[in-house]
């Protein structure tokens, strides 16, 4: 089954890039450096970063249904990103590094089924998981950290 991943979009974070630490502090957002790849994976672009490229960390809720599983999370977003990943069949290499929770949701957001997948054994799982008739989407989620990393629907 093919399926489609989703970065997030750029749009409601550019107006935090370039803002002084001390208005991000205010925000409650933390400007970091990355010092090493992987590292820090931009979940716009879903890459990790470059050394040296700096990278907001803030609290994003990706799972905005009413429901028990309303959420949010720490994630990180490069500034100055652009583009957000958007790719039918392809699994960004920041989500084959790490061992990744792919958390399936209805249409009413309530979860359905969840499972663990890393490597080469991500794109079987989500062709799997999409195959539930009630699966409306994917939450992938860095399963270390419970960060939330992207959103996956059928193609």
């Amino acid at each position: 089954m093919s399926f489609r991943i989703i970065g997030l979009d750029p749009t409601p974070f550019r107006n935090l890039f370039g803002l002084p630490d001390e208005e991000l502090e205010r925000l409650n957002v933390k400007r970091v450096v990355a010092d090493a790849k992987p590292g820090y994976p931009d979940r716009v672009e879903l890459r990790d970063a470059e050394p040296g490229e700096t990278l907001l960390l803030l609290n994003y809720l990706h799972q905005p249904a009413e429901t028990p599983y309303k959420a949010s999370h720490a994630i990180f977003v490069r500034e100055g990103a652009v583009t957000a990943y958007d790719k039918v069949d392809e699994t960004p290499e920041c989500l084959r590094l790490r061992p990744i929770s792919l958390r399936v949701f209805d249409s009413s957001g309530m979860m359905v089924d969840a499972d663990l997948a890393s490597g080469r054994e991500v794109e079987p799982a989500i062709e799997r998981l999409l195959e539930n008739p009630a699966a409306s989407y994917i939450h992938a989620h860095y399963a270390k950290r419970g960060c939330y990393a992207a959103r996956i629907d059928r193609a």
